[in-house]
């Protein structure tokens, strides 16, 4: 029976699948999820990101069973996971969506790309988000972008399965060697707790957006919180952008502070394809400066004592230890602290952006690496296009937690320092 394999790597949901839909057209799907190894031996890899990707899988699975299916999960390279899955049972197309990661990723694609050549299987990928491959001009992004948040969402028709031998769901997903950091209260997985947090957001939560999302106080619940669910394609982009689009139009004309909110919403949500275009225009912005003037800046003097002092949050700023011990109880920080962490190791601190960003990368549970590579460069004053921006960690803490509540909730030693000393 010819059938197609559909890949699921960061799009963990059925809605908005336009992978999935186009496969079903066409014949039965199998559904597959591979456990890289090596993918999880990446620096940038960490024990919650795994952990969330189980818990959506798990709901993915289940949402599977409900139409008659299930997800296939197989653990190695993809090559020889694809390569041994055809040789068992031949099948005509492998199908996915884009996906902008790391450099791994980005080799990995281009092997499996080479083996669909040889074992002649076609290879359809399909837009995750509003990122178009070899853009050839970026004058016609914005253009593209609005297209397809406006197209309609990806309906599924009747699915009919292809079930493999020795099928195994995510129960097969055995903890890779060497993962850690997993925080007890990080954000849980899949695509019910993400319509949840959406939809929170769109209803009460934005009214808290504009001027709410710059203090570490306010931002755990002023700002949107889906960025985890973005990150692993429990929702999809054009679902939350069409989502905010109809709730706008829905309020009334007094709501002026919710519309502000929603407004502000929808702006970030273009730069969070902006910046992840960035990368897929440019993948080397991962390991190498943006302006290679800046090569040899800060890479020949690497200081482990200061990055120990920042990791373990004890850089004897306040404002920044209280943002580690955040990160590493909830895998979870609002921009303008990431960008303070960034600017004060790169600054005073004075270290170089690739290690410091492998660290960050394993702490963010929302970890992108289109958004955070990009601004590990940008704060760090390597792009040569950006104003070099440093961030005054005693500033941020006036301005921001001007009663020590935040500093004081995560250093309890700090709560017995008088106001007049506190930061």
């Amino acid at each position: 029976m010819t059938y197609r394999v559909v890949w699921f790597k960061r799009d963990l949901r059925l809605h908005d699948h336009a992978a999935l839909a186009h496969a079903a057209t066409q014949g039965p799907v199998l559904c597959l999820y591979i456990v890289e190894p090596g993918l999880w031996a990446q620096p940038d890899a960490a024990l919650q990101h795994f952990e969330f990707v189980r818990e959506s899988l798990t709901e993915l699975h289940q949402d599977l069973q409900a139409l008659g299916g299930s997800l296939q999960v197989r653990v190695g390279p993809a090559v020889q996971v694809l390569a041994a899955l055809h040789a068992q049972a031949p099948f005509a197309e492998l199908v996915a969506h884009e996906e902008t990661g790391n450099a791994f990723t980005y080799e990995r694609d281009l092997q499996v790309g080479a083996w669909c050549r040889s074992a002649g299987v076609g290879w359809t990928e399909w837009a995750q988000f509003g990122v178009v491959r070899r853009l050839k001009s970026r004058n016609t992004w914005q253009a593209r972008w609005e297209a397809h948040m406006a197209a309609p969402q990806a309906v599924l028709p009747d699915l009919h399965f292809f079930h493999a031998p020795d099928h195994s769901g995510p129960e097969a997903m055995t903890l890779p060697p060497g993962l850690q950091h997993n925080p007890a209260q990080r954000q849980r997985g899949g695509r019910r707790l993400g319509l949840e947090t959406l939809h929170s957001f769109l209803d009460a939560r934005a009214l808290s957006y504009r001027g709410g999302i710059s203090s570490p106080l306010t931002s755990p619940t002023a700002c949107s919180r889906i960025s985890a669910y973005l990150a692993y394609g429990c929702i999809s982009m054009r679902e939350v952008v069409q989502a905010t689009r109809a709730a706008l139009d829905a309020l009334p004309p007094q709501a002026g502070r919710h519309k502000a909110g929603l407004i502000g919403f929808i702006s970030r949500l273009y730069w969070h394809c902006h910046f992840i275009q960035k990368l897929e225009s440019e993948p080397e912005i991962e390991w190498r400066n943006m302006h290679r003037g800046y090569d040899g800046l800060r890479e020949d003097g690497w200081n482990d004592t200061h990055f120990a002092a920042l990791t373990s949050a004890r850089t004897g700023w306040p404002m920044v230890d209280a943002c580690v011990v955040m990160l590493y109880e909830t895998g979870w920080l609002n921009f303008r602290m990431r960008a303070m962490l960034v600017s004060v190791a790169a600054y005073p601190l004075w270290l170089d952006w690739r290690p410091v960003g492998h660290w960050l990368a394993t702490q963010f549970l929302d970890y992108e690496p289109g958004i955070h590579w990009s601004q590990l460069q940008m704060q760090s004053g390597t792009t040569g296009i950006n104003t070099t921006r440093v961030y005054n960690p005693i500033k941020q803490a006036q301005d921001h937690d001007p009663k020590g509540i935040f500093v004081r909730r995560w250093l309890p030693h700090m709560r017995r320092v008088p106001d007049t000393w506190l930061f």
